[in-house]
């Protein structure tokens, strides 16, 4: 029986007895600045992916790895019957940005009355977002900081489109740094020079970026750049800004504070898309 806060990390991530160390994505690229994934990044990672909260009686547990995946023997074990929410998705960069959401109700779910959530368009684990209020902060101190780069895992369930950071009411939020507790304009966020989905660079138009093309039959990588103004930042928000929340499943999120080479750029997407088979 596995009691509260059990980890179950580390499964074939060394090399003993004729099997190869476990490399993982950020052990080819490393120094990401925040990491978020339902599959183990980091050979030296020993932590869990998640911590979830079961809906019968708000009990809740970390979930780890087996065999470099999320652990959802363990998962659907602790959730049978019942709904699962995520409350923490833990940050594999090293660097502690954990994304939570105490409140209840905007709690993202990845298990169904028993079942575990996968995503329809390669069958893994998924974090499924209600589009309304769904989402995750971290209040984490970060640097001064001039880049962010970004890839993301995403198939959206929403019409209007994925927006990084802009202020316009359309779209749905991906993530947005803030510069405060309160944001109210531009002046606070970040702006975004070129965007990138499926390694096609898209035209923008706006001091921001959102995806009009994005539907909600494709599984897409998505590659932001983001030129910053220097200055000091305070919170990494995911999935909702001021009610406009993004709809659909997500599996994994990984961001740098400095610029990424189109070499890297290229690696890295092709390790996500071996995963998840996105293209």
């Amino acid at each position: 029986m596995y009691g509260y806060g059990y980890q179950n990390s580390g499964i074939l991530k060394s090399g003993g007895g004729g099997v190869s160390p476990f490399v993982g994505l950020l052990d080819d690229y490393p120094s990401a600045a925040a990491a978020y994934s339902l599959r183990l990044l980091r050979n030296a990672y020993s932590g869990d992916a998640i911590r979830v909260r079961r809906s019968s009686d708000n009990a809740e547990l970390n979930i780890g790895f087996v065999s470099n995946e999320l652990d959802t023997a363990s998962l659907t074990t602790f959730c049978s019957g019942t709904n699962g929410f995520v409350t923490t998705w833990y940050d594999q960069s090293g660097n502690g940005r954990n994304q939570t959401q105490t409140t209840a109700s905007k709690q993202p779910q990845i298990v169904n009355s028993g079942t575990l959530i996968l995503n329809p368009e390669n069958n893994k684990p998924s974090i499924l977002l209600d589009g309304t209020d769904d989402g995750f902060s971290t209040s984490v101190s970060m640097p001064v900081l001039q880049r962010f780069e970004s890839f993301s895992v995403l198939k959206t369930s929403d019409t209007a489109g994925i927006q990084y950071c802009d202020n316009t009411t359309l779209g749905r939020w991906v993530f947005i740094l803030q510069s405060g507790s309160s944001v109210t304009g531009l002046s606070d966020r970040f702006a975004i020079s070129n965007i990138y989905k499926n390694n096609v660079l898209e035209t923008l138009t706006t001091r921001g970026a959102w995806f009009s093309e994005f539907g909600d039959n494709v599984t897409h990588l998505s590659f932001l750049q983001g030129q910053i103004n220097t200055e000091q930042w305070e919170k990494l928000t995911l999935f909702d800004y001021q009610g406009f929340a993004l709809g659909g499943h997500s599996q994994e999120i990984v961001c740098w504070f400095s610029s990424v080479d189109n070499t890297t750029k290229d690696g890295i997407s092709n390790n996500i898309n071996s995963h998840y088979g996105i293209y």
